[in-house]
């Protein structure tokens, strides 16, 4: 038998077997979740701003708060069921870190402390954190050679 014909049958097999997915729905369901957490966000902010705050204390709070709150709901494991309704639109960066870090640390809680939560912990959102602090750091460095 030809390998490229096998391929084709595969292919049209897997087709076949794979259901579709909706995308439309999946665009909204992202969308509307990621704009109620952006929501949330920017309540807290107005209420802090309310209360006599400033932007920078205004958005360190939003930033507390949502980090709470995402981790509260991923050791509820109502944050995976969250994700997996809305897709991207969960893993708005602050509330998706926040996840990325729980999640290991409740998954590997058996093997202790140590080698589990601290040593497995960072295993999704290590890679980021090296990679993102980085090259901020280059950045940084570039900006300060070539002037800002």
């Amino acid at each position: 038998m030809n390998p490229l014909e096998t391929q084709k049958q595969y292919s049209d097999y897997v087709d076949q077997k794979s259901p579709n997915s909706p995308i439309l729905k999946n665009c909204f369901n992202a969308f509307w979740v990621g704009g109620l957490i952006c929501s949330i966000g920017q309540l807290i902010f107005n209420f802090c701003k309310f209360k006599g705050m400033d932007v920078t204390t205004s958005n360190t709070i939003v930033s507390i708060i949502l980090i709470g709150i995402s981790a509260f709901l991923t050791g509820l494991n109502l944050f995976n069921k969250i994700g997996k309704f809305a897709g991207a639109g969960s893993l708005i960066p602050i509330t998706g870190f926040a996840n990325s870090i729980v999640s290991p640390a409740i998954e590997y809680k058996s093997e202790g402390y140590i080698m589990g939560v601290g040593a497995k912990m960072f295993t999704v959102a290590g890679p980021v954190l090296v990679y993102g602090i980085s090259v901020s750091v280059l950045i940084g460095i570039i900006a300060t050679l070539f002037g800002s």
